[in-house]
């Protein structure tokens, strides 16, 4: 292989992918290549198809791979270089798609809000939990992540959200949190404290717009299941 240019091999095979992919954009490429070339680009003398093909098949997505933290990934045999190259794709990813949400109000723009989510969260191996917190034209303030758990639990205490929601002067907020499980039905835990989130931000005229559960089959509204 070519010490002067990672993208290229004595076969042609990554010229190829590259000039598929530069010509023929994101869906050029198979999920298995566009992780096999990313990895190239941080391991160039190695022929990364089969590394490449193992995660996919030890994870199950390209979401999920691009979602793995450090420790699972490096478990797969990746170095230091090739972590920092999918945890860059995957940071560059999510803040492409916050910005499509912070241009615009959130609830004019609910599919691009989900898309978003479902990036940052739904391939997550714990629980975490964030606050979106809005202006009086429902456009984003801020975006935090407020609690990381264990596999099935993340703490919402209701006492900081409802500190941090007046700190902000936010109209109304939009709580999330995912189901490392990949099913996204609320839980009677996940209502209850909605609703006791709903009690204590109501004396300041701050709405709770909805809780969206996240998982990697999809997501679940409590408000558009008629749960709050």
């Amino acid at each position: 292989m070519s010490d002067a240019d990672p993208a290229t091999d004595a076969s042609g095979h990554r010229a190829r992918l590259r000039k598929r992919l530069i010509q023929g954009g994101s869906e050029a490429l198979l999920d298995h290549e566009l992780i096999e070339y990313l990895l190239a680009l941080a391991i160039p003398r190695r022929d990364t198809k089969p590394q490449a093909r193992a995660l996919l098949a030890e994870f199950g997505s390209l979401g999920a791979v691009f979602s793995a933290d450090a420790e699972s990934l490096a478990r797969e045999g990746l170095s230091e270089g090739a972590i920092a190259a999918i945890k860059i794709a995957q940071a560059s990813a999510v803040r492409l798609l916050r910005g499509e949400i912070k241009a615009r109000p959130v609830l004019g723009s609910w599919q691009s809000l989900l898309d978003y989510l479902h990036a940052a969260m739904a391939h997550r191996m714990t629980e975490g939990a964030r606050v979106l917190h809005l202006n009086s034209r429902n456009m984003l303030i801020r975006d935090e992540l407020v609690s990381e758990g264990s596999i099935d639990q993340a703490a919402i205490y209701v006492r900081e959200v409802a500190r941090r929601a007046l700190e902000l002067g936010s109209a109304a907020i939009i709580l999330v949190h995912n189901h490392p499980s990949g099913d996204p039905t609320p839980s009677r835990q996940d209502i209850a404290l909605t609703k006791e989130i709903m009690a204590a931000l109501k004396p300041f005229g701050i709405q709770v717009h909805d809780h969206v559960v996240v998982g990697s089959t999809g997501h679940a509204s409590l408000r558009g299941l008629g749960l709050i």
